[in-house]
């Protein structure tokens, strides 16, 4: 049976600039690096010979973000702005301010969906797209509102 949530993980077009992204925008810590070739790996994630940089990231609460470059093969490619996709993921974290984080990390790169709404009372959120695409929720509790 699950015993815990280890890590998510996504695939980016280049780790050191992601890692940038989401330490330096996000403030996630690198908790650690690798690079990895072949054998063991290779029949976890089904690819012969497959070539690979991964990077873990702290959230500080025993959860990790993995970001994943494959350098060997090579990614496709598939960008699209839609939400309503099988296989479409994302990542949330709560914030303190959401307008503010909003807007800072699309200063930083980031790719707006929308501007952030009260979807429950108490609760706003928002999306919007790392560098890569890969999707992220913003959300802020307002405790004084319930």
């Amino acid at each position: 049976m699950i015993k815990g949530f280890h890590h998510s993980g996504i695939v980016v077009k280049n780790l050191e600039n992601s890692i940038a992204f989401y330490k330096d925008v996000i403030g996630l810590k690198l908790s650690a690096f690798r690079e990895r070739n072949g054998g063991l790996i290779s029949k976890i994630v089904g690819y012969p010979d497959v070539h690979l940089k991964v990077a873990l990231l702290d959230l500080g609460n025993g959860h990790f973000l993995e970001l994943i470059e494959y350098i060997e093969p090579q990614p496709k490619e598939i960008p699209t702005k839609q939400r309503a996709v099988i296989g479409a993921s994302h990542i949330a974290f709560m914030v303190a301010d959401i307008s503010q984080t909003l807007e800072s990390i699309v200063k930083n790169g980031g790719i707006p969906l929308n501007e952030p709404v009260e979807f429950i009372p108490g609760r706003s959120g928002c999306y919007l797209q790392d560098p890569d695409g890969n999707w992220i929720e913003l959300i802020e509790d307002h405790p004084n509102d319930r």
